[in-house]
């Protein structure tokens, strides 16, 4: 089984002899720090093999596992050995040793990922020896539940299947101009009236086409913290994001005076809107509050304040936007989107957090981006220093802000996004976007071409983004999802050359993995027939 492992691990070589069986007698045992660990395996892979994996002794143990920060392995890195006499699993940290035991988990038979085990089965791991670390730090996944809610049973399932995959940073899309989805317990409105939508979009049609159907929802702040605590427990680190001075429409729905126009209704439809957020103080004020709210939530040193795709025409025709720019010596509109960011980010920094935005938050100082003019550098304020660039709008923003000294995350939309079509074929549901196949999302390179070492160091890693408006049921997301992640999850934790004539057959072994986990994933064949979205039309 070693030779189906995704992701490929760093080192492995096969071991002597027929390797361990798993029986009734199998006993465990790990060190204090490794104990967590120790937990979710006899949780999860005792209840799969319907084995009661009791503790050991350190001594008469079979399955060991350890916490080394000695052990000559880097960070989140792992050794795991396996022979006839026992499995063990050491550590640089604790989350290195959860990755050794995702790992053990894949060298049993894929019936492993059920439930409850198949009548007649028998557990063997092979003989190996494997030392494995990830390439990048943040290996991570947004989930878009403003455009279609997800509830907290699918984000905790979610989260497993992140787990598995061994990715570790879940960002949470937690508003837009379609919904507001987490409780704010100063701000009641926004859930009382800014989670939910008279009726959605169908598709990408214009004239748009509706469902007339009614569609919200929203976490409470208890559903917040067994979320963060389940993810915590799989070394998945939740950043949460709060959209400004865009996509908010559903926020000033709730509460006019946050926008420039009055009321207006949650947005039932795709795509950007003109509604912004003022400027003013009270504004200002009220996005603190709600931050310093979440922050008790998520302990997430990262805080993403959104900060794309704002239009600017609300702001050039108010009169308190206008008298912004000129108290402040402003050249203009994105200058003004610039000052609101960095105001946000200094708040974060005095929280000790460090904010992280779409790639618009350098626009009006370092990096115009797509329009408007480039700032000379120097001349305006910066972002703080810990402040962290998503790149989504291709490579640019990222290799300026690397080149700036910011971190930064890659997530352009060619090769991250897991709403893009996945073939060109007519059968394929909603298509929108550019193709995005498995093996395109394989083999594209993280790290943007002409960054100097030192200037490479800065990109944190990658994530792929999962929007949601043509995505409203869990086994639609399933389908949208995978197995792209997984060829995702290899790209970010493995280094080497990939290849995927190489990759391909070790990805079939793994669906059978999400066949036995439930996962109704695309196949690479193409959509199951009731897969198909037919009169459901997408666009380019």
């Amino acid at each position: 089984m070693s030779d189906t492992l995704i992701p490929r691990p760093r080192e492995s070589s096969p071991g002597d002899g027929p390797g361990l069986a798993l029986t009734a007698r199998t006993r465990v045992h790990a060190g204090a720090e490794a104990a967590g660990v120790l937990a979710w395996l006899r949780r999860e892979v005792g209840s799969a093999i319907g084995l009661p994996l009791e503790r050991g002794g350190e001594s008469d143990a079979q399955i060991r596992l350890s916490v080394d920060p000695g052990a000559g392995l880097s960070p989140e890195g792992y050794r795991l050995v396996v022979d006839s006499e026992g499995a063990s699993v050491i550590g640089h940290d604790a989350a290195g040793v959860f990755y050794g035991a995702q790992t053990l988990r894949q060298l049993l038979p894929a019936d492993v990922y059920r439930g409850a085990p198949p009548v007649g089965a028998e557990w063997v791991l092979p003989a190996v020896s494997i030392t494995d670390t990830p390439r990048f730090r943040w290996r991570g996944a947004m989930l878009d539940i403003a455009r279609h809610f997800q509830p907290k049973r699918e984000i905790l399932r979610f989260v497993d299947l992140m787990a598995m995959h061994k990715l570790n940073v879940l960002h949470l899309h937690l508003s837009d101009d379609q919904g507001w989805r987490v409780q704010i317990r100063r701000y009641p409105k926004l859930t009382e009236e800014g989670s939910w939508r008279t009726e959605s979009q169908v598709g990408a049609v214009r004239p748009p086409v509706f469902d007339g159907r009614p569609h919200g929802g929203y976490l409470a702040q208890d559903d917040v913290r067994e979320i963060v605590a389940h993810a915590a427990e799989r070394h998945v680190r939740v950043v949460p994001e709060i959209d400004v001075p865009g996509h908010s429409r559903a926020a000033i729905h709730a509460y006019p005076e946050l926008g420039e126009a009055g009321r207006v209704p949650v947005g039932t439809q795709w795509g950007i809107f003109e509604e912004v957020l003022a400027v003013t103080d009270g504004v200002l004020d009220f996005y603190r509050n709600v931050i310093d709210e979440l922050l008790e939530l998520f302990p997430s040193p990262f805080f993403h304040i959104g900060g794309d795709e704002c239009p600017k025409a609300q702001w050039k025709d108010s009169p308190s936007a206008q008298q912004r720019i000129r108290e402040e010596g402003l050249a203009d509109e994105h200058e003004l989107q610039s000052w609101f960011i960095r105001r946000l980010d200094q708040h974060l920094a005095s929280r000790g957090r460090r904010m992280v935005g779409w790639d618009e938050i350098l626009e009006g100082w370092l990096w115009a981006g797509q329009d408007g003019p480039r700032a000379p550098e120097g001349e305006r304020e910066g972002l703080s220093a810990g402040a962290a660039v998503m790149s989504w709008r291709g490579e640019e923003g990222g290799v300026a802000a690397a080149r700036a000294g910011h971190d930064v995350v890659m997530a352009p939309t060619e090769t991250s996004y897991l709403d893009y079509r996945q073939s060109e074929s007519e059968d394929e549901p909603v298509k929108v976007g550019t193709l995005l196949r498995v093996e395109d999302v394989y083999l594209s390179e993280p790290v943007p071409e002409g960054l100097s070492p030192q200037e490479a160091e800065h990109v944190l890693g990658a994530q792929v983004n999962v929007w949601t408006e043509h995505i409203d049921t869990p086994r639609r997301l399933d389908y949208m999802v995978f197995p792209r992640l997984s060829a995702f999850a290899e790209k970010v934790w493995s280094a080497g050359a990939r290849d995927y004539a190489e990759f391909e057959p070790r990805l079939r072994a793994h669906l059978l993995r999400l066949d036995a986990a439930g996962v109704e994933y695309r196949p690479l064949e193409g959509p199951r027939p009731w897969q198909t979205r037919p009169g459901v039309i997408g666009r380019d």
